[in-house]
C-alpha cells in the first residue's frame, strides 16, 4: 500500500509539474497506456483470489481515478494558458474601417426547396433524382402518356435529335424520377423527387426553365384518405399555419387514376391573398396549387410489380409557384433575371436553415 501511496504521490506531483501539453500526453501514455505503470497495477487484479480482490483493488482503482483527475485538471490548465497568451499577441485594431462582410445570399427556389425536403423529411419521405436529359420511354410511355398526347408535341417538349433509333429530351416533369425509382427499389417506397424541369413556354408566371417537386408513395392499402391528409400535413407546415383548407376537384392525368386537382382556400388582407380560412367564406377564394391523383395501374405495371398487390398515390407542384404564394412575388421571370436588387430583398441567410422546430420559412 505505501507504494501505491509512493506512486500517486509521484504521478501527481509529475503531472502537476507537466509544462506543456505534449509532456502531460507522454506522462498519461507512461500511466495509463496500454504498458502504463497503473495500466500494469490493474492488470494484476485478475488473478488474484476474491478476497485478495478485495483488499488490493480499492487503493489500485483509486490509484487511476485519482491520475485520471490530475491529468484532466491539468491539461483544463495549459489549454486555457495557451488560450490567453493567444489573445494577448493576436490584436484587433478597432478603429481601422470594416471589410465588407460576404454578400451571398441563398436563393428563394433552393430555400423553398429546403423547406420541403425538411417537412416531407419528418413524414418518411426520402429525396431521390434522376438525369434531366431523359429518353421518351421514361418521360411519357412508362407514365401511361399516349403516343398522340399533346405534351409529346414539339411546342411543349425540347428534343434532341434522335439517338440510336431513341428519342431523348429535356425532361417535362420529375415524374421519371418516380418510374426509376419504382423499378430499382422494392416497394414500400416514400419519395420527394425535386429539379428543374423544362417546357417551351414564357409569360409571368411561365418560364422555359422552372423547379418542380413531385411525390411518390407505394405500399399496400394506400387510399385517397392518405393523399389528402398527406397534403394537407405538408402544405400547414410550409404555410405555418393551421387553418390551412383544401378542396379537391376531379381532374385528369394519364399517370393517375383517379386524379385530382389541390385548391387551397385563401382570405383577401388588404387587398393581398393570404394562405388560410375556408375559400368558400365571404371575402375568401381558392388557389390551385397540386395535382395528384392514385397511382395508375399501367404505370405500376410497367414498373414491373403488381398493382393488386401495391398501390399508391402521386403529387406535384411548382416550387417556384409555392415560393410565390409564400413570400409574396408577382412574377416568375425574376426568378431566373440574376437581378441583385431582387435577390438582396427577396433572397434569405446563408444562416437561416429550416427547421420545423425553428420555423421553415423566414
Amino acid at each position: 500500500m505505501t507504494e501505491i501511496s509512493a506512486l500517486k504521490a509521484g504521478l501527481i506531483a509529475d503531472i502537476e509539474a507537466a509544462d506543456t501539453l505534449e509532456a502531460l500526453d507522454a506522462l498519461r501514455v507512461g500511466a495509463l497506456g496500454k504498458s502504463g505503470v497503473v495500466t500494469g497495477l490493474l492488470k494484476t487484479l485478475g488473478p488474484m483470489s476474491p478476497q485478495e480482490r478485495l483488499e488490493k483493488g480499492p487503493p489500485i482503482q483509486d490509484l487511476r481515478e485519482s491520475v485520471t483527475a490530475a491529468l484532466a485538471d491539468r491539461k483544463a490548465a495549459l489549454e486555457q494558458a495557451v488560450l490567453d497568451a493567444r489573445l494577448a499577441s493576436e490584436k484587433i485594431d478597432m478603429t481601422l474601417p470594416a471589410e465588407a462582410g460576404p454578400q451571398g445570399s441563398v436563393h428563394p427556389v433552393s430555400q423553398v426547396m429546403d423547406e420541403l425536403a425538411e417537412i416531407f423529411a419528418d413524414l418518411g419521405f426520402s429525396v431521390a433524382s434522376g438525369p434531366e436529359i431523359e429518353d421518351d420511354w421514361h418521360n411519357f410511355t412508362a407514365l401511361n402518356i399516349p403516343e398522340t398526347h399533346p405534351a409529346r408535341a414539339m411546342h411543349d417538349t425540347f428534343y434532341f435529335p434522335d439517338e440510336d433509333g431513341q428519342k431523348m429530351l429535356l425532361r417535362t416533369h420529375t415524374s421519371p424520377v418516380q418510374i426509376r425509382t419504382m423499378m430499382q427499389t422494392p416497394p414500400p417506397i416514400r419519395i420527394i423527387a425535386p429539379g428543374r424541369v423544362y417546357r417551351s413556354d414564357s409569360d409571368a408566371t411561365h418560364t422555359p426553365m422552372f423547379h418542380q417537386i413531385e411525390g411518390l408513395v407505394i405500399d399496400k392499402g394506400i387510399t385517397l384518405g392518405h393523399l389528402k391528409w398527406t397534403l394537407e400535413t405538408f402544405l400547414k407546415a410550409f404555410f405555418e399555419r393551421e387553418d390551412i383548407v383544401l378542396r379537391l376537384r376531379p381532374s385528369y392525368f394519364p399517370f393517375t387514376e383517379p386524379s385530382v386537382e389541390v385548391d387551397v382556400g385563401y382570405t383577401l388582407t388588404n387587398g393581398q391573398r393570404v394562405i388560410g380560412g375556408d375559400g368558400d367564406a365571404a371575402g375568401g377564394g381558392w388557389l390551385e396549387v397540386l395535382g395528384s391523383g392514385m397511382v395508375n395501374r399501367r404505370v405500376i405495371e410497367a414498373c414491373g410489380l403488381d398493382p393488386d398487390e401495391w398501390q399508391g398515390f402521386a403529387f406535384g407542384t411548382g416550387v417556384d409557384r409555392l415560393a410565390m404564394l409564400k413570400y409574396g412575388m408577382n412574377d416568375l421571370r425574376a426568378f431566373f433575371d440574376g437581378d441583385l436588387r431582387w435577390l438582396k430583398h427577396y433572397g434569405f441567410s446563408a444562416l437561416d436553415v429550416p427547421t420545423l422546430s425553428g420555423g421553415v420559412g423566414a
